[in-house]
């Protein structure tokens, strides 16, 4: 299982460094700006899901050209 933490920044020595002292757990940091890919996908994720539930709805291409 693959897991992504947010961690403040003060913070992130200290739990790097526990997680490290288990065996079965291999930890590594992100570059920023693989960081913000994975923020920027999983709010693409959320808003696909809100409109698959039909709590968000579509405007077309037309709909949108008319508002210009």
């Amino acid at each position: 299982m693959k897991l992504l933490l947010e961690i403040e920044d003060e913070k992130a020595d200290f739990i790097l460094e526990l997680l490290k002292n288990f065996k079965f757990v291999k930890a590594k940091t992100l570059s920023p700006y693989k960081a913000d890919i994975f923020s920027n996908l999983k709010q693409s994720i959320e808003e696909y899901n809100q409109v698959k539930e039909g709590k968000t709805k579509l405007i077309s291409v037309k709909e949108l050209l008319d508002e210009l």
